[in-house]
């Protein structure tokens, strides 16, 4: 049997060197409010997994969805003239 332990100290012998970048940690700001949406859409949708949609369920879901869609639309407009770094096409 191979001890997995020398296998660890390989994947885990630069965990400090992986840290996020500062413009990474951005770009994740960035889309803060349309993850957070998702959320709030998830969660609408969770609610009624076990149950029956009534009607109150069926609105939170359709206006999680609208705002979750505003979101997405909000970042597409901001990231839309934004240039990627390195010249990615």
């Amino acid at each position: 049997m191979d001890n997995i332990v020398t296998v660890q100290d390989v994947v885990t012998a630069f965990a400090d060197f992986m840290e996020p970048t500062a413009a990474e940690l951005d770009a994740i700001e960035l889309e803060m409010p349309a993850i957070l949406a998702d959320v709030d859409l998830l969660d609408a949708q969770i609610i009624t997994l076990d149950r029956t949609p009534s009607e109150l369920d069926a609105r939170r879901i359709r206006r999680a969805r609208r705002r979750a869609l505003a979101a997405r639309v909000a970042l597409l407009n901001h990231t839309a003239g934004a240039t990627v770094p390195g010249g990615a096409a």
